[in-house]
């Protein structure tokens, strides 16, 4: 191998390195300076939440909204009534298929500490193309949905549940067991 070929070949390895340097600088750069994910560059997870339906990745999080809440007007003696479960529910990343999916959280906000059974909720006809386990949340009857088989809902806890229709459905407490 002649001296002129081997300086060659080194010129074209540096200049390479050199290149993939910037070029990683580039991508990579301003994320370590701000400490921030430039926009656009998170296509990986992105695209994974609209296949998986999850959509807690990075920043991009988002707050589902808060339901119809009523201040209790409870006397002390009270153990609990059904304004102690909160209702959210927000949009979500939608099925492959385009139907629109939403997440619902039920919260247990007791104040006094107390466990919350026989949570059935205002419902409608509810339905979704997405499977939801019938223990966590299942309707009955018209307008009768039962939350977490009917078992206690423990004071601070949240049950959650994806489902996918092509629009939300009003969800309220219709009763509960303290």
């Amino acid at each position: 191998m002649s001296s002129q070929s081997l300086k060659r070949r080194i010129r074209i390895g540096l200049t390479s390195a050199v290149f993939a340097f910037f070029f990683l600088l580039l991508i990579i750069g301003p994320e370590f300076i701000t400490g921030k994910p430039i926009i656009g560059l998170n296509f990986m997870a992105e695209a994974n939440s609209a296949v998986t339906g999850n959509t807690n990745f990075g920043p991009h999080r988002k707050l589902l909204k808060q339901g119809n809440q009523v201040e209790t007007n409870r006397i002390w003696g009270d153990k609990c009534s059904k304004t102690d479960i909160v209702i959210n529910q927000g949009p979500t990343a939608p099925l492959p298929s385009g139907i629109p999916t939403y997440t619902v959280e039920i919260m247990n906000v007791c104040v006094s500490g107390c466990d919350i059974s026989g949570i059935h909720l205002k419902c409608g006809w509810f339905s979704s193309a997405r499977l939801i386990n019938p223990r966590i949340f299942k309707r009955l009857h018209f307008d009768d949905c039962l939350v977490n088989d009917g078992k206690p809902l423990i004071n601070g806890h949240t049950i959650s549940f994806q489902y996918a229709n092509t629009f939300r459905y009003p969800l309220s407490v219709s009763s509960v067991i303290c």
